[in-house]
């Protein structure tokens, strides 16, 4: 393998239903600064049928080049049809990067490409960066129990591959000059029977409203803290919440528990998060907690222990309990806004 042949910073595309995933403009946005860095463009991705519609959102939000790859076989998700288009794609244009989101597709396909092309890849990074000597990819995630953060390289082989998890990584900002000058091109890719052993023969939908922790500004979130009492805890978060018109999130003790449902979980096994505001009530602040939210641009933590490692990255920390504090805060949210 000549190393030299792979340019490129590659991001797999995720659309459901004709829709773009938010992981993959995320992508996207990091795809820019690692191909600054690289001296190369980035190139979107785009499997499905019937979706050239895409393509201009796509290019505006960082997009150099844009490969679309339309069959019906695309249609819905499923693994062979496109982990085998995944894979004419990278042995046609060698690119030396590809990401991809730690979604349920994501992770599906990733590894089954990786496997193809005879690359590594690495899963549910928190982190990417280009070494300024070699600019290679270095990828770094959570190991151990996320006791350690390991940075992992793939020196020998390209494409460099990972998934990231929905959340770590910020949307690009629109640049309307690159979405006028973007390149699409599109990839004929034959899919025989022989390519497809499995199809889909129904999609099945629950109607279920889950939290939307990613997408939010202000996130309060439980923990172990709120046990004496859970029901009046949760109200209480809930209602602070509501105040900045935030959600309600929870530690992994708090999911385990039975208190929360999983969609609410903030952690390495949950969901990341990077809101404007992040409220810790009553969370201890284990590494693993502390990896899901530990960006976010202002964290209070309120906890009885003086010790808790949350007050490692708090901006603020109350040293008291929950429930009595919590009802000062909400008070003087209300009378702050009455003032006005």
């Amino acid at each position: 393998m000549n190393l030299q042949d792979y340019k490129g910073v590659y991001v797999f595309v995720q659309q459901v239903d004709n829709k773009i995933t938010g992981v993959s403009f995320e992508l996207i946005g990091k795809a820019k600064e690692l191909a600054a860095a690289m001296d190369t463009e980035v190139t979107a991705v785009l499997l499905g049928h019937n979706v050239a519609s895409l393509c201009d959102e796509l290019a505006e939000f960082g997009a150099d080049k844009i490969v679309v790859v339309d069959n019906a076989a695309l249609e819905p998700y499923s693994t062979e049809p496109y982990a085998h288009a995944m894979t004419a794609v990278i042995e046609k244009y060698k690119p030396s990067v590809v990401l991809y989101g730690a979604t349920a597709i994501g992770r599906d396909l990733a590894p089954r490409v990786s496997a193809r092309v005879r690359t590594g890849l690495t899963a549910d990074c928190t982190k990417l960066e280009v070494d300024p000597e070699t600019k290679g990819l270095q990828m770094t995630r959570p190991a151990f129990g996320g006791n350690i953060m390991a940075t992992i390289l793939c020196p020998d082989h390209r494409p460099q591959m990972a998934t990231v998890r929905p959340g770590v990584l910020k949307k690009g900002e629109y640049n309307e000059a690159k979405a006028n000058a973007v390149v699409v091109e599109k990839l004929p890719v034959a899919l025989s029977d022989a390519d497809i052993h499995t199809k889909v023969l129904e999609v099945v939908k629950e109607a279920k409203e889950l939290v939307d922790l990613t997408g939010a500004e202000v996130v309060v979130a439980v923990g172990r803290g709120i046990s004496k009492d859970v029901e009046k805890g949760i109200e209480l978060a809930k209602e602070l919440a509501a105040e900045f018109g935030g959600v309600l999130g929870g530690s992994r003790a708090a999911i385990d528990s039975g208190w929360l449902t999983a969609d609410h979980q903030v952690g390495q096994t949950g969901k990341t998060v990077h809101p404007k505001l992040y409220i810790a009530l009553g969370i201890s602040g284990a590494i693993q907690h502390k990896a899901g939210m530990q960006d976010s641009e202002c964290i209070v933590a309120v906890n009885k222990n003086d010790t808790a490692p949350i007050f490692d990255v708090a901006d603020y920390g109350i040293c008291g309990d929950l429930f009595k504090v919590v009802p000062l805060m909400i008070d003087a949210i209300r009378a702050a806004k009455e003032s006005k």
